[in-house]
């Protein structure tokens, strides 16, 4: 639409928008954006006057009305909401800075003019008892407004309506379009497909591997694909260059999108092919000079084509009721569904520094490690040797045109899909799958380097993607690894911290299983194990026949670890413990049957004053000493005043309630302090066997793990504890409610509580990889955690409010870092790799956090 053109009809305004009002004092802009907008879209200057000053026509307190108008439009812009601001603008200076703030908040700025002749303009303000300036003032409005009309398009408004005369401001209304990314009402089935590169053979595989059926043309050349079940690809950029028939794959998806069988977004080197295409001066590195050399080959309206589609591609997509956003090079939660250069940079080129690295790259930021956001992410760009899950995104460009993989995901199955490549068609400058260390460094596999750990660190996971790690998290572990730790040659694996249930709103309770079951529940899961939570230490046994691969002396027999690495007993009560768990282990098969010199198992040692003595005996008991000894004296001195006819008794009620408050946390606590000297009184509770020699026993399902620790149990039932348990169905309200009936047992006997686990184990969730474990404390138990008046109605209503997004997040985060240490060491890989992984976990343990959690 032309600046100038006259539109009595339906006018098109982007639904997520910043509009702009612009017309002289009396023009109707008020009146005209009560018809056409809501109560709370439009933004008036001299409402904001008034609330500021006390007096909408204050033109001394403009300045202040602007800044706070100005703010409320920003949050509403943060907010997704279009914002009208009513506000002459005739002025350059005025409109600029509302464009700055459309652009610093990734929305479009759209002007609607009022052009009313000066005349009826000046006789509304005449009739207006609280208007004071005169026709010489309309009439210096009006001229900057004529001045203004034809550049409005030039100052970055994307779309300008001029309504010329009171009529067709009368007639006008608007129709709200969504932006061109919007496509939220596409709800798939998609497959996702990663840069394709010209590598046209390799993309027919993959779509035939996908059930697309390929139609091609009289010369036999691909033409189209089409899914007999209705899926749809999509094509996350880079379809061009360095490949041997980037004009074969452009037809092909190009077709596929002309026909409706699949969506694509642009990626960097599309951008750059338009330019070239177009004629503008670019360099022809990376692959380009092949794709121009190819289409030159091509009949010149072929090329046309190719530079219309490419050209007319959107940046990024939304699709699937908001829940997939695709981009070739990524995109933060803030960006999505937004319009601005800096988005489609972001989409394009991904998040970067500006610099360039050793091998002439540019430098990228992960973004990746620190998205949060509730959408999946699905991009290219970065070539990988793996598609891999990074905090629900992940990258399909598994370098296919360097020797790797086409790969795509199905959504909503998000199920990996991939085809090798036939050869290497272009040599990468970096390999995939580039080195830790510089290149071409050959290093001792059993060497530690300080670099390894110390300063921010990422560390690729399998089943979880990057796990980043803060710098100052590293320098808090390095303090304990290096003086508390046991040699990281033995330090196969630490355990995760555990997240509770979302907060319960049951009366008199913070944790109950309810909360646990529905979070698996909407993770798509059905079945759950219930296990009895020991009120012990968290240790890690690796019990060994064979110390050759632990760097260990001839007749070591392995070593039991806190979570955070360090022994739990002297080096000869410890290898006394593992003598006795080695005939355990001999009595109950597991050496012969896994065919095993060495078996690490998560555990709890008990009592829990084997390692929390003077915890309990400087903090709880200390606590409860003072507590029972001062209450009870306060009842009787208060019972006594209530005898004489003093009237205490709001305070003696409360204070006789702090008193039995007191009672219970210390029958909270007593129960886990038995004695233990050496190793009498001592137990082992094993409930999962994390690996034995050359196998990783994690995707194996709870069921075996429990079956396994019972035969040791069975075995020594002196020294090894059964951990009991029970199955849920989360499809039955009877069986939620046998478990729930089973936890409440458990705590009312003393018990700290449960933990609830996907049966199957290792298993990925709706959205990410499932919670390895949620726990459900008992209300007593939490008594020792929070307090002894931790119940009384307005400190229960306040912890409510106790944020567990965070220790979700560190669960899964840590619980991928223990997943990862064990494979690399089952699979044979250098100590230092190892150690990364291990190391990783101890430094989430140092991420601020609520340690009551």
């Amino acid at each position: 639409m032309s600046d100038l053109e006259q539109t009595p009809a339906a006018l098109p305004i982007p639904e997520l928008s910043l509009v702009v009002l612009i017309g002289v004092s009396g023009s109707g802009k008020s009146t005209f954006a009560a018809t056409q907008f809501g109560r709370f879209e439009t933004l008036s200057s001299d409402f904001f006057r008034g609330l500021v000053s006390n007096d909408e026509n204050n033109q001394a307190a403009s300045a202040d009305a602007f800044a706070a108008l100005r703010d409320v439009a920003a949050r509403r812009l943060d907010a997704g909401l279009l914002t009208v601001i009513d506000a002459t603008n005739v002025q350059p200076a005025s409109r600029k800075s509302l464009i700055d703030l459309a652009r610093n908040h990734d929305v479009l700025p759209v002007a609607v003019v009022l052009d009313v002749p000066e005349r009826v303009c000046i006789e509304r303000n005449e009739v207006r008892e609280d208007r004071s300036f005169g026709a010489a003032v309309i009439k210096r409005q009006q001229d900057q407004l004529r001045r203004s009309m034809r550049h409005l398009s030039k100052e970055g408004f994307r779309k300008v309506h001029v309504l010329s005369g009171v009529e067709a401001i009368a007639q006008a209304s608007f129709v709200r379009e969504p932006l061109l990314n919007d496509r939220r009402q596409e709800r798939g089935p998609f497959d996702a497909i990663g840069d394709v590169h010209g590598c046209r053979s390799e993309l027919e595989t993959l779509l035939t591997k996908l059930g697309y059926v390929i139609e091609r043309d009289v010369e036999g050349r691909p033409i189209d694909a089409a899914h007999p079940e209705g899926r749809r690809a999509i094509f996350l950029g880079d379809l061009v260059d360095r490949g041997p028939d980037t004009p074969g794959v452009l037809r092909l998806a190009m077709g596929m999108v002309g026909a409706g069988h699949a969506l694509a977004v642009p990626g960097n080197h599309e951008s750059k092919l338009v330019r070239a295409l177009q004629g503008k001066r670019v360099q022809t590195s990376h692959g380009l000079a092949e794709s121009l050399a190819q289409l030159a080959e091509e009949p010149e309206e072929f090329r046309a084509e190719v530079e219309r589609f490419c050209r007319e591609l959107v940046a990024h997509l939304v699709l699937d009721d908001g829940k997939l956003v695709v981009a070739h090079a990524g995109l933060i939660e803030q960006y999505h569904g937004r319009a601005s250069g800096r988005v489609r940079s972001f989409a394009l080129y991904g998040d970067t520094t500006g610099e360039t690295d050793e091998y002439g790259l540019p430098v990228r930021l992960p973004w990746a490690e620190d998205y949060r956001g509730k959408a999946t992410v699905l991009y290219g760009h970065v070539p990988t040797v793996d598609a891999e899950w990074v905090n629900n995104t992940m990258c399909l460009d598994t370098g296919c045109v360097f020797g790797g993989k086409l790969s795509a995901l199905r959504w909503p199955e998000r199920e990996v899909v991939d085809v090798p490549a036939e050869q290497v068609w272009y040599e990468p400058v970096v390999p995939l799958g580039r080195p830790t260390g510089p290149a071409g460094e050959q290093r001792d596999p059993g060497l530690l380097r300080i670099d390894d750990v110390l300063g921010k660190q990422v560390v690729e996971t399998r089943v979880s993607g990057r796990v980043g790690i803060r710098e100052d998290a590293a320098a808090g572990a390095l303090e304990v690894m290096s003086r508390f730790a046991i040699d990281p040659r033995r330090l196969v694996y630490l355990p995760p911290t555990m997240s509770p249930p979302s907060t319960s709103q049951r009366k008199d309770l913070l944790e109950h299983p309810a909360e646990a079951f529905e979070a698996y529940r909407r993770e798509g899961l059905d079945r759950v194990v219930c296990q009895e939570k020991h009120m012990g230490s968290r240790a890690v046994v690796l019990l060994t026949r064979d110390p050759a691969p632990f760097g260990a002396p001839a007749g070591w027999r392995g070593a039991v670890h806190t979570r955070t690495g360090r022994p739990f007993f002297d080096e000869e009560t410890t290898q006394t413990l593992l003598t006795r768990l080695d005939a355990a282990a001999e009595r109950a098969g597991l050496w012969e049957e896994l065919d095993a010199s060495w078996l690490l198992v998560d555990s709890e040692l008990l009592p829990w004053s084997v390692k929390a003595e003077s915890l309990i005996r400087d903090q709880y008991a200390s606590v409860g000493a003072a507590a029972t000894a001062a209450l009870p004296a306060a009842v009787h001195v208060l019972e006594q005043a209530a005898a004489t006819g003093v009237d205490v008794s709001d305070l003696l009620e409360r204070t006789r309630r702090r008193a039995e408050a007191a009672d219970a946390y210390v029958a909270a606590y007593r129960p886990y302090t038995a004695p233990s000297n050496g190793l009498e009184g001592v137990q082992i509770a094993p409930f999962q066997l994390l690996a034995s020699t050359g196998a990783s026993h994690l995707g194996r399902d709870h069921a075996w793990h429990l079956a396994v620790a019972d035969r040791l149990a069975d075995a020594d039932p002196e020294l090894i504890r059964r951990t009991r348990s029970i199955e849920v169905d989360l499809t039955s309200a009877a069986s939620e409610d046998a478990a729930t009936a089973w936890w409440e047992e458990l705590t009312g006997a003393g018990g700290e509580g449960m933990v609830v686990k996907p049966v199957a184990g290792l298993v990925r969730g709706a959205k990410s990889l499932a919670q390895p474990g949620i726990k459900v404390r008992g209300p007593e138990y939490l008594r020792i955690i929070y307090g002894p008046d931790y119940t009384e109605p307005h400190n229960l209503e306040r912890l409510r409010d106790r944020d567990i997004g965070h220790k979700r997040s560190m669960a899964l985060r840590e619980y991928a870092l223990g997943v990862e240490a064990v494979e690399r060491f089952v699979a044979g890989e250098p100590t230092w790799r190892v150690h990364q992984a291990v190391f990783g976990v101890l430094a989430m343990e140092s991420e601020p956090i609520d340690p009551r959690l």
